[in-house]
């Protein structure tokens, strides 16, 4: 008998050292999550450290900010308020609009969960998880896009409104993408449109499908590259920020615009890493 005994608990440890660790437990105390999954399970891990940004640093996208804003303060208020899309150039502050609204708001309730487009169909896990909390969440998803036939596309779907369950009123979707319909659409499918032999009969059912996901974010804001001006404007807040003085700032230009020029871009990502790097050699 005992050595029965020994053998189911020899077999229970193989099994056990096969077997995924319980996901901890969660610290509600945090005001930013990361949505992590190992094998089928899921949870909220807890981010203590958090990219520090402020709203007042990013510059000449005041309309956006204050829209976003906006947004942001009627979701805590208990007012109405929309899940949000931002689409546009790339380096021009979408996804550190988000960042700097948690350093703004966070003392009032609002939390981050970030999560990967690939977790997408656990959207509904974490809906269960925050249901009832005192808290008010925003689910970020930063770089949307999806390739055909993804299944986090129709999981989004039908979390952002198509779902016989509601998300709750503690709950909203920010995400941001350089594509603004989310999908790529291609040129055969306007040659389908002829209605070869083999081809769908319906053929722009096909394209509507691509395009409704981004319709169903409640509010669009848009992002544009930067002009010379603007981009001179972010990088001498920047060159300030790590303490150049004015005439430091003043020395750079030359500098910083060929910086932006050999990138290829004058984004508010290239102003600030040229920032760091003039200011590091400087100091």
């Amino acid at each position: 008998m005992q050595a029965l005994v020994q053998r189911a608990m020899g077999v229970l440890a193989q099994i056990e050292a096969w077997l995924p660790p319980a996901p901890p437990a969660i610290d509600w105390t945090a005001q930013a999550f990361r949505w992590q999954r190992r094998g089928a399970r899921g949870w909220l891990d807890a981010v203590h450290r958090i990219a520090p940004i402020h709203l007042d640093d990013l510059q000449h996208v005041e309309r956006q900010k204050s829209v976003l804003e906006r947004n942001t303060r009627a979701f805590l208020e208990g007012k109405p308020a929309n899940n949000v899309l931002m689409t546009g150039a790339r380096g021009t502050g979408k996804s550190s609009l988000v960042r700097a609204l948690l350093d703004a708001y966070g003392a009032q309730g609002l939390r981050l969960i970030e999560i990967d487009k690939s977790d997408l169909g656990d959207l509904g896990q974490i809906i269960e998880l925050i249901s009832g909390r005192p808290e008010h969440f925003i689910v970020f998803c930063d770089d949307l896009s999806f390739e055909e036939g993804e299944a986090g596309y129709k999981a989004l779907k039908s979390a952002l409104d198509g779902s016989v369950s509601s998300p709750g009123d503690n709950l909203l979707i920010y995400a941001t993408s350089n594509r603004r319909h989310l999908m790529p659409e291609y040129m055969h499918e306007n040659l389908d449109a002829q209605h070869q032999p083999d081809g769908e009969i319906h053929p722009g059912e096909t394209v509507e499908e691509k395009i409704s996901l981004s319709e169903r974010f409640g509010l669009w804001l848009s992002f544009y590259p930067f002009a010379q001006n603007d981009y001179l404007d972010i990088v001498n807040h920047w060159l300030a920020f790590h303490g150049c003085t004015d005439s430091q700032i003043q020395a750079s230009r030359p500098e910083a615009l060929q910086w932006a020029l050999e990138r290829g871009s004058r984004s508010g990502r290239v102003a600030r890493q040229f920032a760091r790097d003039w200011a590091a050699r400087q100091l």
